[in-house]
C-alpha cells in the first residue's frame, strides 16, 4: 500500500472536515421557538381546513405573518384560538418584535 496516497486522502478529509466545521458555525440557520409553541397549542387534526398543509404549516404562517386570523383553523376552540392569539400577540421573535393576530 501507498503511504503517500493514504496521507493525501487523510490531508483532504481534515481540510474538508475543518471547512464543514467553519460553515456550521457561520451558516447556522435560526429556527423561531414560536412556531413549535403553537404547532403543540394546535388540535393537531391536520385537515387544511385552514388553507394551509396542515397544522405545521398554518403555525408557521401564523407566526411568520402570513395569516392574521387564528379562527382560521376550524377544529380549534375559542379558549384555543385565545391562547394562541394571546402567546403570538406577547412573544418576540427573533428580531425582538411580537406577530399581530386576531382572533
Amino acid at each position: 500500500m501507498n503511504i503517500s496516497a493514504v496521507l493525501s486522502l487523510v490531508a483532504i478529509g481534515a481540510v474538508l472536515g475543518a471547512i464543514l466545521g467553519i460553515a456550521n458555525k457561520y451558516l447556522i440557520v435560526e429556527e423561531d421557538n414560536r412556531i413549535g409553541e403553537v404547532m403543540e397549542m394546535l388540535p393537531g387534526a391536520n385537515c387544511g381546513g385552514c388553507g394551509y398543509p396542515g397544522c405545521s404549516g398554518f403555525a408557521n404562517a401564523l407566526v411568520e405573518g402570513e395569516a392574521k386570523k387564528v379562527s382560521a383553523c376550524v377544529v380549534s376552540n375559542q379558549e384555543t384560538r385565545e391562547k394562541i392569539s394571546t402567546y403570538l400577540n406577547e412573544t418576540p421573535g427573533p428580531d425582538g418584535q411580537p406577530v399581530k393576530v386576531t382572533i
